[in-house]
């Protein structure tokens, strides 16, 4: 991890704005339920240019720019500035920044960054996924019956998704222990891989959100594909699904397909 050093000081010196109540509420209005703040568009500026200081051959892809220029066949930045802005705007206090780094169509590094609790979760390709420095590792449950999940509900997308993530949540509900919503699926994620709770879906997320979490949970042992099974690589939006292996066959064979 010694080299990205320089990118862990750059996001969590970027989580005290967050905690910027004032520009939280400063709101424009991108779509329905799809809103960014002047805190998005601070924590964005700050990443980018600091990434651009330190690794200027490197891409930058962020949710508040347009990214039709990307090659996902070399080096690219992903970030998610704020992760669950609709909690920021509420003071709702789970929101995250984002941040991966994708080399052809997969992470190759992930951080995911809570800085209400100061917790700091990230992962370098074959060396494992860590919590403030300590390992981490996903839940060993094997049966729906010992499960916790988390999922999110596609709001900017309520009515082309609205009912079947309900009738697939219900589902899932009916045969595990309980659910929960955090409304950051990068916090879901994080926690997927932390053992904190078993699996985590999703009908519909951006690369943002899924980039890093996706290679947090792999290296603590689990798997993130879309609801088919397949392979996330570097599609712009897509259903997600994750857990340990054998939740996450379960979750895709008998209730998210």
């Amino acid at each position: 991890m010694a080299k990205f050093e320089q990118v862990k000081t750059i996001i969590l010196e970027a989580g005290n704005f967050l905690k910027n109540r004032e520009a939280a509420g400063h709101i424009t209005v991108k779509g329905a339920s799809d809103y960014v703040t002047e805190v998005d568009k601070q924590v964005q500026n700050f990443i980018q240019m600091a990434l651009k200081e330190k690794y200027p051959e490197i891409q930058f892809l962020g949710e508040e720019k347009n990214n039709e220029d990307i090659d996902f066949s070399g080096l690219v930045w992903v970030l998610d500035p704020v992760d669950g802005t609709t909690n920021l705007i509420h003071d709702y206090r789970r929101s995250s920044i984002s941040l991966a780094l994708m080399e052809n169509a997969e992470t190759v590094f992930g951080m995911v960054y809570q800085p209400y609790t100061e917790e700091l979760f990230y992962a370098e390709k074959g060396k494992g996924a860590f919590l403030n420095g300590r390992q981490i590792h996903v839940s060993r449950a094997e049966t729906m019956e010992e499960c916790m999940f988390a999922f999110g509900t596609a709001p900017y997308e309520k009515e082309k998704y609205g009912e079947e993530s309900f009738r697939k949540l219900y589902r899932v509900f009916m045969d595990s222990q309980d659910i929960r919503r955090s409304g950051s699926a990068a916090i879901d994620m994080a926690e997927t891989a932390a053992g904190r709770i078993d699996g985590f879906f999703e009908r519909r997320l951006s690369i943002w959100d899924y980039a890093a979490g996706r290679l947090l949970v792999a290296e603590a042992g689990g798997r993130a594909t879309d609801f088919e099974g397949r392979e996330l690589k570097n599609a712009m939006k897509s259903s997600v699904a994750c857990g340990n292996p054998a939740i996450h066959e379960l979750l895709i064979q008998k209730y998210l397909k």
